[in-house]
């Protein structure tokens, strides 16, 4: 009997919470279609494009531009996943954005290439695999000595207040927001479907290599994702084409002196011995090191009980300073004491054989690499010292009015924060104000002489507030103590801002200069002085994936200056547009963001010396950082299916060369940066016409024509992304658009493992089939901010898409339907409205808006057909047969792009189109007739109105306000309509003439300024609702000369008329009368009579208007 147990090693791990699905029989049918047409694709190579050849047209006969324009291309890609997982539903949403955008750039006639690489550079990979040889030498083989044991939790992470995407705010799901239990390295590869008896294989880091990428193959076939397969490859150099490739890209990066060398601050692992950058780490990606100025504040007299924790621990005749770390050394003229968390535990390290600094764990961690302890890397700490032993101490305060000052407690100084020592200056500092006053209230209770926290507190900085800006700060915000902490952090970020924008120094050597010139030069003093010196670490905390916490080391690097003035100034105005002809981002927000990156980033390091990927060519012991080896390897995608065939490099592709013929003048001239020359030729070994071919393939499908990645990747990936491309291509091959897409959630919750909340992209495929897992990634949303995939609207798609799929087999074999001319009701109205579906349908994908596209097509035309039958069936007529065949094949089309399985079916079998949809075009249909179109509207707005109408009815009879009515009895409908608008609306007509622009279609004033004119008119109650209505009737397209001549561009009557056995049909209705009134009149004519004169009795015939009949019920 087999065994069921569940092994030890996976017992705790999270149960799924995602929807549980009940019966699979449809969806089992759209599979089946999904899997033939998808191997059908794969056997016919649909999705293989390649530029025109050099034998259709000879090398320089034509110029790349001319060919792009005679055969129209787009070329896409997103962001290389890294190959240390499965992909999962994050990299679907991402990947869903650049595979519809190319599904409907093929049905615009282009030559449409999306290509996919698997990045494998860096850490993560080599780190994952050191950490299993460790398990299994722990645990064996097969994991099978595995003990549970107490698990780590890990800390909850601080929500951050704002996001910023100018800085970097991690929220992938690599650091929850709550406490969640860490797991083994087996026990995660275990959870994505590896067999224990498999996972040993990937303690050797290339496993992984040769594991993951078929699997995303796999994962993306079976998604119907149109993927140029040939082009495929690893990174490192695994693959020595494209480690080529980057060495090339190295050294003429090296050569355009864009990659330097020098010391700089960087964030570090101690463990890994190299610094820690982002995608190296676990934690904190986006986190850059922060600079401080470190005071030396000499002891001068210890405390009693600092006296006998250090007696004889440290060398007679040395001095030691407290060091606190600083962002304002322009203020210390103005310190008063010392703070020091008393239940904080500090150390006394060395940093000389005459100097000792008094300073957090943390604190000598950062210092020891970065040239301030006298032997570097080395940690000596000659003592351990609580901080309440430390209050009382006496200290040097260079610069400062009161030179000598004591050490005071400050229970919210953090050990996670600076160096645990913080100088006070109450003068610009509210916190410090609100504690030296609390200080002197309590001095008892704080064990501390009175006058120590007393001393004067002399004015500074002169701001347009005040020249003691915290106290005023703090008097004004009534601040009683420390502990209002929000009161404290206004009042910090208005001190901080004032004080450094519009602040004045009032004393000093450098008086009566703005601040933010002086602080530089008072921090220079001081650290030439001898009184200071410059001290890093990260502005956030920092983990490695090795689990090292990270500190700053000040190391000589390889590092490219992307702060370099000239290049710096290139991409901003590249990403700002000001021509039009610069970088399109899609949106405002992801054009903020870049710019904001843009002015910030500085210098980023690109070498490490662990992990996998290429060597960097003048200084092989440095490895390429991974984010600077996929900076512009879209390049690379034009050729590699020239250089190779397979994922390695192995086999020879269509150019028939080996690796080493690629020298970096190949590079050069494929790349459009020189021209060809025999020396070139000679030098390769690469025939003329390989050479070109190449080339072509190149300057053809370049430039980029989208980047879709997630907006995570805007201060990293995509801005170095454009910076590459600037600094090594010619301007015309510089990238045209970038598309950032937020994060994805999963049915209104974070995406995570640990909670259960997660899907690999093969679970969502499997679960709902490519189709309906396609429509929810279009469904979840289009902007910058998170979206939601949600599981009800892919199990709701797949019965749309069976019932669909089922009504289109039975109804285009119906015999019994209408031939001939169309109606004028029915039929004109679901003509004209799938027109306008169509043509709204193509307006949003053109925008990438695929949610909205998505309405369009699916949806909205959806109910355009429900509702057309409705309308035909209670008209007592059959559907048209030209309308249906019609609909079947615009709704295979305009769905293409988002949902190809389901489209390819209708296509090929239902239609019997010899040739895949995949070839197909976008369906060109006349424009929608507005006069038809809001007969449309008013026919939907009037039915449902009616509903609404006999529900108020009913409302008022409960309420006693009338009694004649009861709906379970026969019931008889009258529509009052009327030809003209009430006299009170002349004068809001003639505000709209004068504010709408009839050729722009849009209003000349902003909506404030619009409603403040109308308020001032009177009557805003009644006019503003019909101002809006008015100007949705013009955004809707109707012609703002008859709008605004108060005409409707329909017959209402004729409208209403032919509305009649359907209203009767869908409310239960006896009959239906139709009476015209006039304003003020008692009188009406019955228009569905003979027009006779009737006399009008109730009310709501008074509030009909144009347009907007009103209803009253009774019995009959």
């Amino acid at each position: 009997m087999a065994d069921t147990s569940v092994p030890k090693a996976m017992e705790g791990l999270a149960i799924s919470k995602t929807k549980e699905l009940k019966g699979t029989e449809k969806r089992d049918t759209l599979v089946e279609i999904e899997k033939k047409y998808q191997q059908k694709w794969q056997e016919e190579h649909i999705f293989e494009v390649d530029a025109p050849s050099t034998e259709e047209f000879p090398f320089g006969s034509i110029t790349a531009e001319e060919l792009r324009e005679k055969f129209p291309k787009f070329f896409g890609t997103i962001a290389y996943p890294y190959m240390n997982g499965r992909l999962h539903a994050g990299h679907a949403f991402s990947f869903s954005k650049i595979e519809f955008h190319t599904g409907f750039a093929r049905m615009q006639g282009k030559r449409c290439l999306f290509p996919l690489g698997y990045h494998c550079t860096g850490l993560p990979i080599k780190a994952s695999a050191d950490k299993l040889v460790k398990e299994v030498q722990m645990f064996g083989r097969d994991f099978e000595n595995y003990k549970e044991e107490g698990e780590i939790e890990v800390a909850p992470v601080e929500k951050a207040a704002r996001e910023d995407l100018s800085k970097f705010n991690a929220k992938k799901g690599k650091a929850a927001a709550k406490t969640v239990k860490a797991k083994y390295q087996f026990q995660i590869l275990h959870s994505v479907g590896i067999p224990l008896e498999e996972i040993h294989l990937f303690a050797d880091p290339q496993y992984w290599l040769q594991f993951f990428p078929p699997e995303c193959k796999k994962d993306l076939t079976n998604f119907g994702a149109r993927i140029d397969w040939r082009r495929q490859f690893v990174t490192t150099d695994a693959n020595p084409f494209y480690d080529g490739f980057v060495r090339w890209q190295m050294n003429r990066l090296k050569e355009l002196n864009k990659i330097k060398f020098g010391k700089r601050y960087t964030v570090y692992s101690i463990k890994d011995g190299q610094p820690c950058m982002d995608h190296d780490r676990s934690e904190g990606e986006g986190v850059l090191p922060q600079e401080y100025t470190a005071l030396k504040l000499k002891v001068l007299e210890w405390a009693p009980k600092a006296a006998d924790v250090l007696k004889g621990k440290i060398p007679e005749g040395a001095s030691v300073f407290l060091v606190p770390a600083t962002l304002r050394p322009e203020t210390m003229y103005g310190q008063t004491c010392c703070f020091v968390g008393p239940a904080l535990t500090y150390g006394v390290f060395k940093a000389s054989e005459k100097e000792y600094f008094v300073i957090t764990e943390r604190g000598a961690k950062n210092m020891a690499y970065q040239g301030i302890f006298e032997k570097e890397g080395v940690i000596e700490k000659a003592a351990d010292i609580k901080g309440s032993d430390l209050v009382g101490t006496l200290i040097n305060a260079p610069l400062s009015f009161h030179p000598q000052v004591r050490v005071l407690p400050m229970d919210t100084v953090l050990a996670t924060k600076g160096t645990g020592v913080v100088t006070s200056v109450p003068s610009d500092s509210p916190d410090d104000f609100a504690m030296v006053t609390e200080l002197a209230k309590k001095a008892d209770f704080y064990g501390i002489k009175k006058e120590w926290a007393e001393l004067e507190v002399f004015p500074i900085i002169q701001t347009p507030t005040s020249d003691l800006l915290a106290p005023y700060l703090v008097k004004k915000l009534k601040i009683s103590s420390p502990k209002d902490t929000k009161q404290l952090l206004e009042a910090k970020e208005l001190a901080y801002k004032e004080g450094f924008y519009q602040g004045v120094l009032k004393v000093g050597d450098f008086k009566g200069e703005k601040v933010e010139v002086a602080k530089p030069k008072v921090r220079d003093q001081l650290i030439k002085a001898g009184d200071a010196f410059a001290y890093s670490e990260p502005e956030n905390k920092v983990v490695s994936r090795s689990g090292d916490e990270c500190t700053v080391a000040l190391m000589d690097q390889w590092y490219l200056d992307y702060g370099e003035e000239s290049w710096r100034t290139i991409a901003y105005d590249y990403v700002e547009n000001k021509d039009g002809t610069g970088l399109n981002t899609w949106s405002p927000d992801t054009q903020h963001a870049f710019k904001g990156v843009v002015d910030w980033l500085r210098q980023w390091a690109c070498a490490r010396t662990y992990g996998l990927g290429s060597k960097l060519p003048w200084d092989p012991h440095f490895l390429v950082e991974s984010l600077s080896d996929s900076t512009v390897y879209m390049a690379y995608y034009t050729i590699a299916h020239w250089l190779h065939m397979d994922l390695f490099g192995r086999e020879k592709g269509k150019a028939n060369i080996e690796p080493q013929q690629m020298i970096d003048e190949v590079w050069d001239y494929v790349f459009c940066r020189t021209q060809l020359t025999d020396e070139v030729i000679a030098k390769s070994g690469i025939p003329k016409a390989t050479l070109e071919g190449m080339r072509r393939e190149f300057e053809y499908f370049y430039p980029l024509d989208l980047r879709v990645s997630g907006k995570d990747l805007i201060p990293n990936h995509l801005t170095f992304f454009l910076y590459n491309h600037i600094a090594l291509f010619p301007r015309e091959y510089w990238p045209k658009s970038v598309r950032a897409n937020g994060h994805l959630q999963l049915n209104g919750e974070k995406m995570s493992k640990s909670t259960g909340n997660f899907m690999t992209l093969d679970d969502v495929v499997k679960k709902y089939g490519a189709d309906a897992a396609r429509v929810a990634l279009a469904d979840a949303g289009d902007g910058i901010s998170d979206s939601n995939f949600v599981e009800d609207v892919a199990d709701n798609t797949i019965l749309r898409f069976y019932n669909n799929k089922e009504w289109i087999e039975e109804t285009i074999k119906d015999d019994q339907l209408r031939t001939g001319e169309l109606n004028s009701f029915q039929d004109a109205l679901f003509d004209n409205e799938m027109n306008a579906l169509v043509n709204e349908a193509k307006k949003h994908y053109e925008e990438t808006s695929y949610k909205l596209a998505l309405k369009a097509a699916h949806y909205d035309f959806l109910n355009a057909r429900d509702s057309y039958r409705e309308a035909c069936n209670a008209g007592g007529i059959t559907l048209h047969k030209g309308l249906v065949s019609k609909y079947i094949r615009l709704q295979a089309l305009i769905l293409t792009p988002i949902a190809p399985h389901w489209s390819e079916y209708i296509w090929t079998e239902v239609l019997q189109e010899p040739q895949s949809i995949q070839f197909a075009r976008f369906p060109e249909v006349p424009a929608a007739d507005s006069a038809l179109s809001a007969a449309r509207e008013y026919v939907r707005t009037t039915s449902s109105n009616i509903n609404s109408a006999e529900a108020a009815q009913l409302k008022r009879m409960a309420k006693g306000k009338q009694s004649d009515f009861d709906p379970k009895k026969p019931k008889k409908l009258t529509i009052f309509i009327t030809e003209s608008f009430p006299a009170w609306q002349a004068k809001y007509i003639d505000l709209l003439k004068e504010v709408w622009d009839p050729a722009t279609n849009t209003q000349k004033i902003d909506d404030k300024e619009l409603n403040g004119r109308i308020g001032k008119m009177g009557e805003m109650k009644k006019a503003m609702p019909f101002v809006q209505a008015l100007k949705r009737r013009l955004r809707d397209g109707e012609v703002a000369d008859e709008v605004l001549a108060r005409k409707l561009v329909f017959d209402e009557k004729t409208t209403l008329l032919a509305m009649i056995p359907g209203l009767k049909r869908a409310a239960g209705l006896e009959s239906i009368q139709i009476i015209a009134v006039e304003e003020g009149s008692k009188k009406g004519k019955n228009i569905t009579g003979e027009g006779e004169e009737v006399n009008v009795k109730t009310p709501i015939a008074d509030s009909a208007l144009p347009g907007q009949p009103s209803f009253f019920f009774e019995n009959v």
